[in-house]
């Protein structure tokens, strides 16, 4: 019979005098046949796979220093499957408690898509809420809340409150995560057998350093997202990403990072800053507006705010990468003088400047947690971020899904403005890069 493998059994039929078929002789029941099949295994059972998801989230100040922990466990035999771990930066304690829950159910969700996942947590806030029975007032948890909701079909997640001690070890990984302040923002530990269900993919991931894996997870969540969301996730969170005008080291290409003089705009940095301000007053559309702590962008940033009469928050995560020794050098001056620096900085994003600047890897993790507090800080509205070339280009790289050395195939000018939107579940779009058209005279 075509299609199936040689030596397979099926039942024969003979036609009758009209045409139809019937049976040779009596029905009865085939063994399996050693032959057929060769490419299937064992059918273990027919029952739908069970997850238990705990997860925990603390703020050492609410609002203070924050991270969360979360667990991933088989429900029949209680391995556990995948552990992570992040921390957050200034967050609310009920914020950090809702990430630790938005990550383990995407960590659930990873490995096996049409799972049921019971979830377990010492935050009877989180519970009630997620369960239907308390309603979500606070602006900062609802688009999180939504996002949780969104991971798995409705009616496949569980939620049960269980006291801290029973907690312990999503806990342990909260105060871990705490505890790094930011040195290391995930970790991912798939059992032996939690690899083999999820595949190849997932096994080549377990060699992946902690910082660089969790941004390759954020990025892969990226790239598989399309450009729009559905009409009912509700308006992203927009972050207008605006680079400082120029500074008298602009134009002679200089590293000008945290770690150096901290110069002001020049004269043609500050026109570039007043039609970047034209530009977006015109466009109406700014709610907040941010700014790294670095004179020239807090000088930019004043700009914009006194066209439209807003105030300016200054963010510490939005600075300038610190490229150590390197800083008012130019590249060619620094290819002179540290040449193996150099090239172990260009190849390697774990590799730092000389004299102990800051890598591309810890720019990225640090850059991956101010977005998301500024995520759920802003939902739905447009914020301005007054910022710097790694900053914007580590956005942009994220958003994108794109591997660390695109931050060298992308170009910033001075007063340049980039787009990306940020929706509920996750997701994001970038929708403008290195917009210099409101420059031109």
């Amino acid at each position: 019979m075509p299609g199936l493998p040689p030596g397979a059994v099926h039942h024969g039929l003979q036609r009758g005098p009209r045409g139809r078929a019937r049976h040779r002789g009596p029905l009865r029941e085939l063994p399996p046949h050693p032959g057929a099949h060769v490419r299937l295994r064992p059918v273990r059972g027919v029952g739908v796979r069970e997850f238990i998801v705990e997860a925990d989230g603390g703020s050492r100040g609410n609002p203070g220093p924050a991270g969360y922990g979360c667990v991933v466990l088989d429900a029949a035999t209680g391995e556990t499957l995948v552990e992570t771990y992040e921390y957050l930066g200034v967050v609310t304690n009920n914020v950090a408690e809702y990430r630790g829950l938005l990550a383990g159910l995407r960590a659930a969700h990873d490995l096996d898509p049409s799972a049921r996942v019971h979830v377990r947590m010492d935050s009877k806030l989180v519970v009630e809420q997620m369960s239907g029975r308390w309603k979500i007032k606070h602006p900062d948890m609802k688009p999180l809340a939504l996002a949780a909701g969104r991971v798995f079909p409705p009616g496949r997640v569980t939620y049960e409150w269980i006291p801290r001690e029973q907690n312990k070890h999503a806990d342990r990984l909260a105060n871990e995560a705490m505890d790094s302040e930011g040195s290391a923002s995930s970790v991912r530990q798939p059992s032996p057998a939690a690899e083999a269900d999820a595949g190849a993919a997932a096994k080549a991931e377990t060699d992946v350093p902690a910082a660089k894996a969790e941004a390759d997870v954020r990025a892969a969540k990226a790239v598989a997202a399309p450009g729009w969301a559905p009409a009912d996730m509700g308006a992203p969170a927009t972050f207008v990403l605006l680079r400082h005008g120029e500074t008298p080291l602009t134009p002679q290409k200089r590293f000008s990072g945290s770690g150096g003089t901290d110069p002001s705009l020049s004269e043609v940095g500050r026109e570039q800053a007043d039609r970047a301000a034209t530009a977006l007053a015109r466009r109406g559309t700014i709610q907040h507006i941010l700014t790294s702590p670095l004179t020239r962008t807090r000088q930019t940033a004043a700009a914009v705010a006194d066209r439209l009469g807003l105030e300016v928050t200054v963010e510490d995560g939005l600075i300038e990468t610190d490229f150590g020794a390197w800083e008012g050098l130019t590249f060619g001056e620094v290819r002179e003088r540290y040449p193996d620096d150099l090239t172990a900085w260009l190849s390697d994003p774990e590799a730092q400047p000389t004299g102990g600047g800051e890598s591309f890897a810890a720019t990225a993790t640090r850059i991956a947690a101010t977005r998301d507090r500024l995520v759920a800080a802003y939902a739905g509205r447009t914020v301005l971020l007054v910022t710097h070339v790694t900053p914007i280009k580590t956005f942009v790289r994220l958003a994108l899904g794109a591997p660390p050395e695109s931050l060298f195939r992308m170009e910033l000018s001075a007063a340049s403005m980039s787009v990306v939107a940020y929706y509920a579940d996750g997701n994001a779009s970038v929708r403008l890069l290195n917009d210099t058209s409101h420059l031109r005279p």
